[in-house]
């Protein structure tokens, strides 16, 4: 049913993106079905679907040029799916993925001059609520947003661009990882076995397909403001939360060599000292005191919490502190959030889950290191960015496998999990709460809590490894 816009009247003005959005308010609450005739021919797919609300609602010729879908507008038309939560909330169902990534072209483009910045500079974003087994034509659409991405984040993405292009131009396409970015991820796309790309600099090994994409995290942050604010215009985000780094300091310097340098000053200094220096009062003794004290480091005082700054909601970034006792041994585990058992359940794809989006994320550590046993006389001993190695994210798939199998089989229970005692990297516990503290199981019968963990040995062997490489 495509159209050619030169013959007709369009029903908005094709060069004035605030218009076209205005129109694309038209499609709210409603499905495709509404404005096709009965003998139309769905398209099947996510692409498919952007492809149906070219042709059908904005009666756009579906083309392969590589420019943006509005082009006299220099507007893309991106549509993404939501989901909904046991608690009848909208949730981000995925990443956005932007344009594909070409490994032996990409590397002669400069970011100004990049597919993902002329099509992707300025979006219009239409959420729509994914259900299973659902025809194209029947899907709602929920939210509309005018998308342009500020100024401070394309500082960002501009960097996490670099790293992409650097790591190809190394020869190690086939090593990208959606954790070596901020904002801006190349994730894999097409299925287990499909043959692989060549890369311009290493003939030898082929990598997966992967594309540029808006990772989960930043488009959770979109969604939250669209939410709570009731409004289906954007063209900056208002965050009510701090910001860590300001937009002109990374014009010259990278978000990460910011962070590190704060802490130099810092390093094998002891704790309480630091507190003191900072004006961090410990006299009641907070459990949380190490991550207290390197958020107020991380953020320039900015922030009580670091994880809940504006850069770090935005890239998915989660700072944890590590306690290393005088002997070397890291006696607490690492946990992570509670186990979802309906998004378990209802997720087909491991690189869709929630633990693929927790376990590919990127860290900072900041580890504290006991200097005689058993005084916890604790000094400020390292801190560095690190994200999981792709051999342990394989490992992690078979953890979240089995989960799967588990929460499918209603097998709820500490003693079909993974224990700390097996030594596979990870377990499953609860976190101190209460006894009574359940959640909602597939079956709809509530059951215990549990946690993602981390095994204090494998985050000693973090911990370790990183110093041998320094």
């Amino acid at each position: 049913m495509a159209v050619n816009e030169s013959k007709i009247i369009m029903p908005y003005d094709i060069s004035d993106a605030q218009n076209i959005f205005e129109y694309s308010k038209g499609l709210l609450g409603k499905s495709l079905r509404e404005f096709v005739t009965e003998s139309y021919k769905p398209k099947k797919g996510k692409g498919g679907l952007g492809q149906m609300v070219e042709n059908i609602f904005f009666l756009l010729e579906t083309n392969s040029h590589p420019g943006a879908d509005f082009s006299e507008a220099n507007m893309e038309l991106k549509c993404t799916p939501l989901k909904k939560s046991a608690k009848d909330e909208f949730l981000i169902k995925e990443r956005l993925v932007c344009s594909m990534i070409n490994y032996c072209e990409v590397v002669n483009e400069d970011f100004e001059h990049s597919h993902f910045y002329l099509k992707c500079r300025l979006m219009l974003l239409l959420f729509y609520l994914h259900q299973n087994n659902c025809d194209n034509l029947d899907l709602e659409f929920v939210f509309s947003v005018l998308w342009k991405l500020p100024e401070k984040d394309l500082l960002i993405i501009r960097h996490d661009y670099a790293v992409i292009i650097d790591k190809i131009k190394q020869g190690k396409a086939h090593e990208l990882s959606e954790g070596d970015t901020m904002y801006l991820g190349a994730c894999r796309k097409g299925q287990k076995g499909d043959s692989l790309m060549r890369q311009p600099f290493n003939a030898s090994v082929g990598a997966p397909r992967r594309a540029f994409s808006l990772k989960m995290a930043y488009m959770r942050t979109i969604l939250d403001y669209v939410v709570r604010s009731g409004k289906n215009a954007v063209s900056n985000l208002p965050m009510a939360v701090s910001e860590v780094v300001e937009s002109k300091a990374l014009i010259s310097s990278s978000f990460d060599e910011i962070v590190l340098n704060r802490f130099n000053p810092y390093l094998k200094m002891s704790y309480d000292k630091i507190a003191s220096i900072n004006g961090i009062d410990l006299s009641k003794n907070p459990k949380n005191k190490f991550a207290i004290i390197s958020s107020a480091i991380a953020s320039a005082h900015d922030c009580f919490n670091i994880n809940r700054s504006e850069e770090f909601l935005k890239a998915g970034l989660t700072m944890k502190t590590i306690r290393v006792q005088a002997n070397g041994i890291i006696k607490e585990a690492m946990s992570f959030e509670n186990i979802d058992y309906i998004e378990v359940n209802d997720c087909s794809e491991w690189t869709d889950s929630r633990l693929y989006e927790l376990f590919s994320s990127r860290f900072l550590f900041v580890v504290f290191k006991e200097q005689n046993i058993g005084k916890a006389d604790y000094i400020l001993d390292d801190v560095f960015f690190w994200t999981m190695s792709q051999c342990d994210l394989n490992f992690a798939e078979e953890y979240w496998s089995h989960i799967k199998r588990n929460v499918q089989a209603c097998h709820i229970s500490q003693e079909y999990w993974w224990k700390a005692s097996d030594r596979k990297k990870f377990h499953v516990r609860p976190k101190a709460r209460l006894s009574s503290d359940f959640a909602m199981a597939p079956d709809g019968t509530k059951v215990k809590k549990y946690c993602y963990w981390f095994n204090n040995d494998y985050v000693r062997g973090i911990v370790e490894n990183h110093k041998k490489q320094k």
